[in-house]
């Protein structure tokens, strides 16, 4: 599938993705977030937590490096959301042990982009950019595997 791009107006829309995303989302799956600061990842995020039912806030985990949040959803499925930036190697990566956790959980690493896609067979990949002169952000969803093509069609 080639990639999409959605265009979102407001940070409010941003964290509706994140929302509707968080509706094909399953135990395993990988969301690999880039772009520069400001362009809405953790906001996409909180959005992904909002749609499995997560209570409490979301926050950027930029200085735990990761958080675990238990969701709300009948199904339970949890987010663990990690903030790559301050990694430098897939060592550092490994030394986090997200690994042990990846099958039955919804992991979605900011920065993550060349560290984290070794995590799952298929993972999705979102890169994010906002306009310098307002709030409107892009989002580019690129599918990498498995049936990310069919279940974006369902949610972009």
């Amino acid at each position: 599938m080639t990639p999409r791009t959605v265009r979102l107006p407001t940070a409010a829309d941003t964290q509706d993705l994140g929302a509707r995303l968080a509706g094909v989302l399953r135990r395993g799956d990988l969301l690999v977030l880039s772009g520069p600061l400001g362009a809405g990842k953790t906001a996409l995020v909180q959005g992904v937590g909002r749609g499995l039912g997560v209570e409490g806030r979301v926050a950027s985990p930029t200085f735990v490096i990761a958080r675990v949040h238990e969701a709300g959803r009948p199904d339970g499925l949890p987010l663990v959301h990690v903030d790559a930036y301050r990694l430098g190697s897939l060592d550092e990566v490994d030394d986090l042990d997200l690994d042990v956790d990846a099958a039955s959980v919804v992991t979605a690493v900011e920065w993550g982009h060349g560290l984290v896609e070794q995590l799952a067979d298929a993972h999705l990949e979102i890169e994010l950019d906002r306009s310098s002169d307002t709030e409107e952000r892009m989002a580019t969803l690129r599918p990498h595997g498995g049936d990310w093509a069919e279940r974006l069609e369902s949610i972009a």
